[in-house]
């Protein structure tokens, strides 16, 4: 340790070395340039990925704290910087990411003049996010980061965002960097398992509904053991299709927007619902009308937080544990012999399948078929990062996520997450191939970040499905507001010629045989690339044409 100190500045990067940071994605703005000096002295240790524009910079952290679980670092400059930002943290904070986000400040001295993009961040951030601080003493620099660290891990995962003082770090400080904190996960209580397989066993009708962040590799496996060994039904939760093989017989589709009405009525009719990592939020819940508040339902939830089991439905269990620790305790109990549910799991099983077979829709593009051909030869630890959208209903109603692959999405249905969030997958498993489903809305709002790909050796492939529309508003709207289209209509560019003017990979998509050799070419030209798929704008959703919602508002 230096006898004359370090700036605030160098503190900071070293102290995100001691706390195992490998990646930090950023915006460079003046109100850091300390920081920047830092990272430039540990450049060897952790990669700085530079962004085009902040939402993406923290996109790509995210998708790095949900397929590592540890989290994700992202920087960003003051004001316009910080609040280009935001929706990445609401991102985080919904999905329950670990995330960190280091803001540039202003000078301390001045405070509340409304100084050059001052803002408060604690009250900025504050609803948005875990925990909320400013630094303003390098020397307080080690703790406050180490804490940084532990909260976005602990409980609930969650975003936490630091505010770095433009003078801190220039500050000299005498200080030992602090090391990561060996903290041991929450296990179930002793009586846990006892009491949820003596439930279990009396249950006629049960379904599993798997959420939640921070799965290990080894977690799901034992997930997946425990619910095989009981010949359970799983589904999983709003985007949260990487949890579980979809092709094993006991997986019965998602919860979620656009889910399957025969799942959705199942789960009606389940006598006991095991939530493993799901919060039984609003999309899952079907808008909180799935089950009574009350607990009419008995429900087993399994959640890292006991402060978020019981939040909005009242378990008739709670287990308060880690969710890789629950699942190795689960995997090791004795299942129920001759479970009686295990028709109820084949009858699911079969209308998953029903639901999954492609129907035969009109035109030179069935959008079902392509996707399901492509799927069948991608590699089987493809990463696939989904925007939010209309069309984000094909793949998961018609394709299945295979053991070995990753999925990621928002299930805070942020648009412009798809690209940005592809591309930090790809810098975080680099050997991996990476799909990317966005619509054109939400490719045009963050598809400039193919610029980061390009200049960071992030060859994604991005599958645009474009119908020139906000398809999910456009579907809203007719249903409320038939033959009255505002707002909802879009002019895009060709996205072939744009990603070819990065000196990438595109084709253009209008027929069924057409997408899945595509996608092959593009993963062997290890370029970033771009699929543009022209589908059909009639065909506003995979169950319903613009034709048949107006029909169904005028009725």
């Amino acid at each position: 340790m230096s006898e004359t100190g370090r700036t605030g500045g160098q503190l900071l990067a070293d102290a995100l070395v001691a706390q195992g940071v490998e990646h930090l994605f950023c915006v460079p703005g003046e109100s850091y340039l300390d920081f920047l000096d830092g990272l430039y002295a540990q450049r060897n240790r952790i990669a700085t990925i530079t962004c085009r524009f902040e939402a993406g910079a923290v996109h790509m952290a995210e998708a790095y704290g949900k397929l590592t679980g540890k989290p994700g670092v992202a920087a960003v400059t003051r004001g316009p910087g910080a609040c280009h930002a935001a929706i990445g943290i609401h991102v985080a904070m919904q999905d329950s990411t670990p995330l960190v986000l280091l803001v540039g400040q202003i000078p301390s001295d001045e405070t509340d003049r409304d100084s050059f993009q001052e803002v408060d961040y604690r009250r900025m951030f504050g609803p948005l996010c875990k925990w909320v601080t400013q630094i303003d003493d390098a020397a307080r620099i080690p703790e406050q980061i180490a804490h940084a660290f532990d909260v976005a891990v602990s409980g609930r995962p969650g975003p936490v965002v630091v505010s770095i003082s433009e003078d801190m770090q220039k500050e000299l400080a005498v200080v030992r960097d602090a090391a990561r904190a060996p903290v041991l996960a929450p296990h179930p209580a002793p009586d846990a398992m006892p009491r949820l397989m003596a439930m279990l066993a009396h249950a006629q009708r049960p379904l599993v509904i798997l959420g939640g962040s921070c799965w290990t590799v080894e977690g799901r496996a034992n997930i997946r053991d425990f619910c095989v060994a009981n010949t359970l039904p799983v589904a999983v939760g709003f985007r949260r299709q990487g949890l579980f093989d979809g092709t094993l017989d006991n997986f019965v589709g998602d919860m979620g927007v656009g889910a399957d009405p025969a799942l959705v009525a199942a789960a009606k009719k389940s006598d006991l619902i095991l939530a493993i990592g799901s919060r039984l939020g609003e999309a899952v819940s079907q808008g909180y009308t799935l089950f009574d508040l009350a607990g009419a339902t008995p429900i087993v939830h399994v959640l890292p937080d006991a402060a978020e089991i019981g939040r909005v439905f009242r378990p008739a269990l709670g287990i308060t544990s880690d969710l890789n620790a629950f699942a190795a305790v689960a995997k090791a109990t004795t299942p129920v012999a001759n479970p009686a549910w295990a028709g109820w799991t084949k009858e699911l099983r079969a209308s998953r399948l029903a639901s999954a077979k492609a129907p035969e829709y009109p035109g030179p593009l069935n959008l079902a078929v392509a996707l399901q051909e492509m799927m069948a030869v991608l590699p089987a630890d493809t990463i696939f990062a989904s925007d939010a959208g209309n069309f984000a209903t094909w793949p998961n109603r018609f394709t299945h996520v295979g053991e070995a692959q990753d999925f990621i999405g928002p299930t805070n249905g942020a648009m412009g997450y798809g690209v940005p969030a592809a591309i930090g997958a790809k810098i975080t498993h680099p050997g991996r191939a990476v799909i990317c489903f966005a619509g054109d809305g939400g490719f045009m709002m963050t598809g400039q970040e193919l610029a980061t790909a390009f200049h960071h050796d992030a060859p994604v492939v991005v599958l645009v499905f474009n119908n020139n529309m906000y398809g999910t508003i456009r579907m809203y709207q007719e249903r409320a507001y038939p033959e009255r289209i505002s707002a909802t209509r879009l002019t895009n560019p060709d996205f072939v010629k744009f990603i070819e003017a990065f000196g990438g990979y595109g084709e253009l998509v209008e027929e069924t045989a057409q997408l899945a050799p595509a996608v092959l070419r593009a993963l062997a030209s290890r370029k970033p690339s771009i699929i543009e798929i022209r589908v059909d704008p009639e065909q506003i959703t995979n169950r319903a044409t613009i034709t048949q919602l107006r029909a169904a508002a005028k009725a």
